[in-house]
């Protein structure tokens, strides 16, 4: 979950202080809906007059089945490594 919060994060652009012109800074994230598609609000600050601004962003959630998932593959079996 926290990659999936960092990756969102990367992918935003923060916004601009309407009082001062300059980029904002990052405060924090939080998972709004955990469902499909995924919902997390960013919330920014600006350092020098203090404003803040909320931002969301939304995820679709991968869901991969169990026979395409990735498992150590047995070398005694197919490949002749020990006969007896």
């Amino acid at each position: 979950m926290v990659d999936r919060l960092k990756d969102s994060l990367e992918q935003l652009e923060p916004p601009i202080c309407p009082t001062c012109l300059i980029p904002m800074r990052w405060g924090r994230s939080e998972l709004l809906v955990p469902d499909d598609p995924v919902t997390i609000l960013h919330m920014f600050y600006c350092p020098t007059c203090n404003r803040t601004e909320k931002t969301k962003s939304f995820s679709k959630q991968v869901i991969v089945p169990p026979q395409k998932l990735s498992s150590p593959v047995s070398r005694l079996t197919g490949g002749g490594y020990f006969q007896l």
